[in-house]
């Protein structure tokens, strides 16, 4: 009888032990949220296969720090939510470094220059940011595009909508539903490029900014091995290829 406890109990607690084995949070593995209609940043090819500058400056980071990678596509207005539940180890694609921002995650230093600009189909007769006034404006739902917007006197003026992503935005400037949208410079661009004739850009900006990457708030040994890594993809020129690569030129910041 006595062995036939001592059995049970020891089955116990190894079920207790193998249970919190695979329970436990993987660390040889970093789970990245992605907006995956985020070209050039992160998208998805003409073969469904992620890509963009982000995807590859991402792996490399991980291959430095040793660590596998996994793009997670997410809801980009719940992107904090995600990293704070944990179900996400970095928000990596274009993230826009603000000052709301840093109140709930914690930030790399910046990688990459950008600004909110205005694209407007290539024939609109508009010129200046107070011609916006009383048109219809897109914008990507929670985005820097929108912070930058509410921040602007113009807001008060124009007739905003929100998309999920800037896909859909741009295609319904393109048939006419819009007049303008508010987007990520290097996202106009690449648009433009891909589509010449179609787009063109407001002389005017609405706020230069800077993108980063967000990781959890209280995981400063995550952040710590993550700009570790990308200071040597810096000194190594490994930043600068991923760079050239996408935007012709060597765009990461030191």
């Amino acid at each position: 009888m006595r062995k036939t406890a001592m059995f049970t109990m020891m089955i116990g607690l190894i079920m207790i032990v193998l249970a919190g084995c695979s329970g436990g949070k993987d660390n040889s593995k970093l789970i990245i949220g992605i907006d995956d209609k985020f070209a050039p940043m992160g998208f998805r090819d003409e073969n469904n296969e992620l890509t963009g500058f982000d995807i590859d400056y991402a792996k490399a980071a991980a291959a430095q720090m040793g660590k596998q990678v996994e793009f997670q596509p997410i809801d980009w207005s719940t992107k904090e939510s995600e990293l704070n539940s944990g179900r996400i180890d970095l928000i990596w694609n274009g993230y826009t470094i603000t000052d709301e921002r840093k109140e709930k995650v914690l930030f790399t230093k910046p990688y990459l220059k950008n600004s909110q600009v205005i694209a407007l189909p290539v024939k609109s007769n508009l010129t200046r940011l107070d011609d916006l006034a009383g048109k219809n404006v897109g914008l990507q739902t929670l985005s820097s595009a929108a912070d930058a917007l509410d921040a602007n006197p113009i807001k008060s003026k124009v007739k905003v909508s929100e998309y999920p992503d800037n896909v859909l935005a741009l295609t319904d400037l393109k048939t006419g539903r819009l007049d303008a949208v508010v987007i990520d410079e290097v996202v106009a661009k690449y648009y433009m490029s891909k589509e010449p004739g179609t787009y063109k850009l407001l002389d005017e900006s609405l706020a230069p900014e800077e993108y980063g990457i967000g990781v959890k708030k209280g995981n400063d040994e995550l952040l710590t091995q993550l700009q570790s890594a990308l200071d040597e993809l810096h000194k190594n020129g490994k930043a600068a290829e991923i760079s050239k690569k996408w935007f012709g030129e060597d765009k990461v910041l030191n």
